[in-house]
């Protein structure tokens, strides 16, 4: 693979390249990923786009609210990219749901680019390879980047390291959900969409919107947020009522950072978390590979037979990795 050329076709927005370089970084092969590792270098990081992390409870719309709202903004005439993390097939580790086929009409426009991801168990909501994805796609010249994950949880705040505004997608009347939701949450929402704000649910959505709107107010503003941030809104995917409304919330919010400093500082923050994380899999890939592999059985025999406790087992690996 001709690494030189495939990076000159994503640099020039070519669909193609752009998705057989996604398929690169995801690839598990060792020598696909230090090919993958060869092309990021060669695009480096001059071009930034909007990057959007959208989460929700599962049948919220999240979907149907992506297209509609992807539709407008290509209406406006900018480039959008959808990363959409699908959960995986215990079994053959593929995607399940296949978002692709659920934004029919965004699949179509020559404006955006549609990319379903198997999250593949990883914790977070997202595939381990999405930040790669994203840097990719701002390569190849999108304005906005859709990153949506699997659902919504804990462990959903992953995404918040990936993306400049985050956004909690719920649906109105969802009876106790707002007990449901995690704290952790809540607190990493930049935007909080009350999606379905139509017919007979209009008025349960104004309802549920103030009750996210409270609680919000309830959480300590941060110091990365202008006044009046962290908010909710009512938005409808259906009939599109709010869309517009959503949009200018998001560029506000990303100006005032832009102004105030924190925009790069966030990026810098991103950057050094994703940095640990790479560290942190490489070492427990280390531990599944000989010698490691083998004190660790040795280890784990004499754990389970209680000649050795958990804690000095896991300090004589330690050690020995620190003389490596």
């Amino acid at each position: 693979m001709d690494i030189a050329e495939l990076a000159a076709g994503v640099a020039a927005g070519q669909r193609r390249a752009l998705a057989r370089s996604i398929t690169l970084v995801e690839s598990a092969r060792a020598d696909h990923r230090a090919q993958a590792l060869q092309l990021l270098q060669t695009l480096g990081q001059s071009r930034q786009a909007l990057r959007i992390g959208l989460s929700g409870t599962p049948g919220v719309g999240k979907s149907t609210f992506i297209e509609s709202f992807g539709l407008m903004l290509t209406g406006q005439g900018l480039r959008v990219a959808v990363l959409a993390v699908d959960p995986s097939s215990a079994r053959s580790g593929g995607s399940i749901l296949g978002d692709k086929t659920r934004m029919e009409r965004l699949s179509r426009d020559p404006l955006a680019f549609i990319r379903p991801s198997p999250s593949q168990a990883q914790m977070g909501g997202v595939a381990r390879r999405t930040r790669e994805a994203v840097a990719l796609c701002e390569a190849a010249g999108f304005d906005v980047v859709l990153i949506e994950t699997v659902g919504v949880g804990q462990s959903e705040t992953v995404v918040a390291e990936l993306c400049d505004i985050f956004t909690l997608l719920l649906a109105p009347a969802g009876g106790d959900e707002l007990q449901g939701v995690k704290r952790g949450i809540m607190e990493m929402a930049d935007l909080i969409l009350v999606n379905k704000a139509d017919g007979d649910l209009k008025a349960a959505a104004l309802r549920t919107c103030a009750d996210y709107a409270g609680a919000l107010h309830l959480l300590r503003r941060r110091p990365q947020d202008p006044p009046g941030f962290p908010k909710a809104t009512t938005v409808s995917a259906l009939s599109e009522d709010g869309l517009a409304g959503a949009w200018a919330e998001m560029q506000a919010l990303a100006a005032w950072r832009r102004e105030n400093g924190h925009w790069a500082a966030r990026r810098a923050d991103q950057a050094r978390h994703w940095f640990e994380e790479e560290v942190r899999h490489g070492l427990l890939a280390a531990l599944a590979r000989e010698p490691a592999l083998g004190v660790m059985q040795r280890l784990g025999a004499n754990v389970a037979a209680g000649s050795l406790t958990p804690e000095a087992a896991a300090a004589e690996m330690l050690s020995l990795l620190g003389r490596a």
